[in-house]
Formats: structure tokens, C-alpha cells, sequence
């Protein structure tokens, strides 16, 4: 253990010695360290004096480095701001009664539960949830997922939905105009006194599937200088040109913003990828970087930025941030893991069934960095004389008889015999039909919630609480790539058919 210490204090003794104008070349007479002579007893009293001086500093070095880093890791000068409030109009219909955070995932989760999860692994407790649209049952999942008593643990922190709200004067008479424009409706909170100690604001999208340490951010923000952090992935050529693209220097500053490039102009945004940490032979692979939508900026930057330098800017991506790299110091983090922004219907669609691939993309299971939803004290799943491939079954649901192949199904499902499911994402329900209830609905010639017998239905998206009758048949045969058919209960969007929440599909129908 000595000898380590003394090899980490060489460093550290060096600079000392350097701060007080002392040489080190021949610290002590040649007498002084000898093993013999006269002088051997006063050398290793000499000796032991360096050592221990020596020791002294190695602590202090590596003392301030741990505090530095500490500070560095300090979760609790962070607030984080997940945008909510869009409209979410390329996810429609599911949008339709519901905000886009609140849209359902992976069987038993929102969106919003992927950075509210985050947020808690990251030690990260103080958080505002900025809403405008569809806002109800986003506002019930955060309530019944969040508070207090459900066993999430936020300390001194708190979890609050600030919804888009009028105020004195014509302009506290708007909407939310953008990202920026909604953060700076609530500038005011930054003010408060339970932001006195807050040093950095983490902004945060509600609609994408990942999984990140934001304190990993945080600490690299804080150690580089940085007034503003944009966190990005590593892109290939294939696919470069459907992201709004950064350029950087050698010390990975930001230096140029181009959207959606293509040709010369996106040759001109590669970027050495390897000056943030990405390998040599990846960094060959994927020379272009694209902005997730998740930044950090320096609190009094952002207030600076929001109220004094650009007062009418709406958006962070496409104003802000890029007009802000000319002048303050804007620098790049990469982030090479699984991401996914879930904004089309395509898009949702292939996020769900890629989580049902061997192996998956990404998996919701990770008993370290579990991904926390609302406790709905659901029992097990009951399968009867039933064959599943591939697929995702949630708590909650009864399968009688049935097929299900690489399919995503969601809570509360009912499912009845010769169904065949195939490459299909259904949400589930809200609540359980009575047998009682079922068969007087039946008897009535109704459609009880589920998917009746003999039904077969692939590339489809069911959303909650749908009634699908007897024999039905939903495959889109014909390739039709759009689509309205509201009064029959379904939509094609991207050639993947829709059924509406709540709708009925009557027994026998083709789709």
C-alpha cells in the first residue's frame, strides 16, 4: 500500500515543488540518502521526512481529486425538465384522447416512464414534467407512478406537472410556441427557492426509448466547462441524412448545425468521432453525429439565453442552440447505446416488436436500472394449451387456445381460441369485463373487450380497450399505406392498420 501511494504522489510532489520554486533533481546532499557512515542515521531521518512529505501530498492530490469529482456527480444541483407537451400529431391516433408521453410501450409501460426511470437510476430527484396537450391521463400515470407512497424514494426532491396555463398580460395568453417557449413560460420557478442550489437544468424529451445514466452527462458537462452540453449518437451513412447533424472541433466544441443534409452538404458534416471516445474502426463506420434532444445547460446560461439574449426564440434545436455555439462554448457527448425517438407510427411500431427479438435491442429487464410504471397489482398472466414465439406477454391476461408470433401483448388482454397474432402490438386494457359481463354481452350479439375466437390479424396496432368481434381478418392484403376509416374503427397508417381505442370491429370483418 506505501508503495502505491508514493506512486501516485510523484506527480503531486513534483508540481508542489514547482509552486515553491524547489528542485527536485537532487532534493537531499548524496550523504544524506546513503545506507552508511556517519551521516546513515541522519539520511533516514531524511529520508522518512521525504516520504512522509511525499505521502502527505499523494493524499491531498488524490483528496481533491475525489472532491472534484464528487462535485462533478452532484445529483442534487441538477433539475431536469422532460418536454411533454407536444401534439404529437405523427403519432396519431394514438394520440387522439392521450399526450404523447402518456402513449403506451412495451406491454406494461408510457413513454414517460423511460426518462421519469432515468431520472431515479441517475440519483436525479428534482424534476418538472412540462404538458399542454391530451394532458388527463398523462397526469393520472405521473400521480399513481410518482408520488410518495408507491416506493420511489425522491428525499428532499419532487416530481411536478407544470401544465401550459395562462398569465397576466397578451402574451401569458399563448401556448406553448416550442420547447424553449414552453421552458421559459416557467423561468419563473428558477427563481424559487427550491432552485437556489440547482447549477445545472437537464432538458429531457418524453417520447424516446433509451436507457442512460444522465449523471455519466452531467459529470463530463461540468469537467469540460461546458455552457451547454448536447447529448448525440454516432451515425453511419445510411442514415445520416434523416437527423439534423453536428459538427465539431478536436476538443469536441460544436461548430456547425446542418438539418437533414444531403450530398456535399453531408459529406461536409463527417466528424472524427473517436475525439469523443468512440474506437478507431466504429469511428470509420459512423462519421457524421446526431442530436438526441437531450442537453444541459448552465442555469444562469439558460435564464441568460432564454430571457436577455433570444426573448422570442421558441425552440432549443433549431434556434437557440445553434445560434448560442457562435458564442459560448456548446460541446458534444456521445452517447453510442440503443436510442429511439418514438415519433411516427412506424417508428412505435418497430421500437415494440424490436423488443421481442432474440436478442433484443433493447430490453426492458435490468434489475439495476429498472424502468418504474404504475403498481397496478395485477396477477399473473393465465395461458391456456397456447403457442407463443417471440413475443411479449404482460401481466394480467388470459390466451386461450391461441397463436401468438413475435407480437407485443399488453395488460389486462383477452385473447380467445384459433386467434392467430402475428407481428402485432396490442395495448391492452384498462379494466377486466366481468364473465358475468362478457357473456351478457354475448348473448346480445355484442363484442366484449378483446379479440374474439377464429380472428387472425397481423401488422396491426391495437389500442386499448378495443372489441374485436368473431372471424375477423386484419392483414391489409392490398398494401394500402393510408388510410381513414374512423366510422368502422380503424386507421392505416405507413401500411400498418390502427384500431382506435375503444372501437368495435364487428364479428366477420376484412380488413
Amino acid at each position: 500500500m506505501a508503495a502505491m501511494d508514493l506512486r501516485v504522489a510523484a506527480p503531486a510532489s513534483v508540481a508542489a515543488a514547482a509552486r515553491c520554486g524547489t528542485s527536485l533533481a537532487r532534493p537531499w546532499p548524496a550523504r544524506a540518502v546513503g545506507g552508511g557512515g556517519g551521516g546513515g542515521g541522519r539520511g533516514r531521518r531524511l529520508s522518512v521526512r521525504t516520504s512522509v512529505a511525499t505521502t502527505e501530498a499523494a493524499a491531498a492530490a488524490v483528496g481533491a481529486s475525489e472532491d472534484a469529482a464528487l462535485e462533478a456527480r452532484d445529483s442534487k444541483t441538477v433539475v431536469a425538465v422532460i418536454l411533454g407537451g407536444g401534439a404529437g400529431t405523427r403519432l396519431f391516433p394514438l394520440t387522439k384522447r392521450r399526450a404523447k408521453p402518456a402513449v403506451p410501450i412495451g406491454g406494461a409501460y408510457r413513454l414517460i416512464d423511460v426518462p421519469m426511470s432515468n431520472c431515479i437510476n441517475s440519483g436525479i430527484n428534482k424534476v418538472y414534467i412540462l404538458t399542454q396537450f391530451n394532458s388527463a391521463s398523462l397526469n393520472r400515470h405521473l400521480s399513481r407512478a410518482y408520488n410518495f407512497s408507491n416506493g420511489v424514494a425522491f428525499g428532499d426532491g419532487f416530481v411536478e406537472v407544470l401544465a401550459a396555463t395562462q398569465t397576466p398580460g397578451s402574451e401569458g395568453k399563448r401556448w406553448f410556441q416550442g420547447t424553449a417557449d414552453a421552458v421559459r413560460q416557467f423561468d419563473w420557478l428558477f427563481d424559487d427557492a427550491k432552485a437556489k442550489d440547482i447549477d445545472d437544468v437537464l432538458i429531457l424529451s418524453g417520447d424516446h426509448l433509451y436507457r442512460m445514466d444522465y449523471m455519466d452527462f452531467v459529470q463530463s458537462h461540468r469537467q469540460r466547462g461546458a455552457d451547454i452540453s448536447i447529448c448525440c449518437l454516432p451515425i453511419d451513412d445510411s442514415r445520416a441524412s434523416d437527423f439534423g447533424l453536428m459538427k465539431i472541433d478536436d476538443t469536441g466544441r460544436v461548430i456547425a448545425f446542418s438539418e437533414k443534409p444531403k450530398g456535399d452538404d453531408l459529406k461536409a458534416m463527417q466528424v472524427d468521432t473517436t475525439v469523443l471516445g468512440l474506437p478507431q474502426d466504429e469511428a470509420k463506420e459512423k462519421p457524421y453525429i446526431a442530436s438526441m434532444g437531450v442537453y444541459i445547460f448552465k442555469k444562469e446560461i439558460l435564464l441568460n439565453l432564454l430571457r436577455w439574449r433570444f426573448p422570442t426564440a421558441n425552440d432549443f434545436g433549431s434556434e437557440i442552440i445553434p445560434a448560442s455555439a457562435k458564442e459560448i462554448n456548446v460541446k458534444a457527448y456521445l452517447f453510442n447505446d440503443y436510442w429511439e425517438d418514438i415519433g411516427t407510427i412506424k417508428s412505435f411500431f418497430e421500437a415494440n416488436l424490436s423488443l421481442a427479438e432474440q436478442p433484443p435491442r433493447f430490453s426492458f429487464y435490468d434489475a439495476n436500472k429498472p424502468m418504474y410504471t404504475s403498481r397496478r397489482n395485477l396477477p399473473p398472466s393465465m395461458i391456456n394449451n397456447s403457442k407463443i414465439t417471440d413475443s411479449i406477454i404482460s401481466h394480467g391476461c388470459f390466451l386461450d387456445s391461441c397463436r401468438i408470433e413475435h407480437s407485443v401483448v399488453g395488460i389486462r388482454s383477452r385473447i380467445g381460441s384459433n386467434v392467430h397474432l402475428k407481428d402485432t402490438v396490442m395495448l391492452g386494457a384498462d379494466f377486466y369485463e366481468t364473465d358475468l359481463e362478457r357473456g351478457e354481452l354475448l348473448a346480445e350479439g355484442k363484442v366484449p373487450i378483446g379479440i374474439g375466437e377464429n380472428t387472425k390479424i397481423q401488422n396491426c396496432i391495437i389500442d386499448k380497450n378495443a372489441r374485436i368481434g368473431k372471424n375477423v381478418t386484419i392483414s391489409n392484403s392490398e398494401g394500402v399505406q393510408e388510410a381513414d376509416r374512423t366510422s368502422e374503427g380503424f386507421y392505416i397508417r405507413s401500411g400498418i392498420t390502427i384500431v382506435l381505442k375503444n372501437s368495435i370491429i364487428a364479428d366477420g370483418l376484412v380488413i
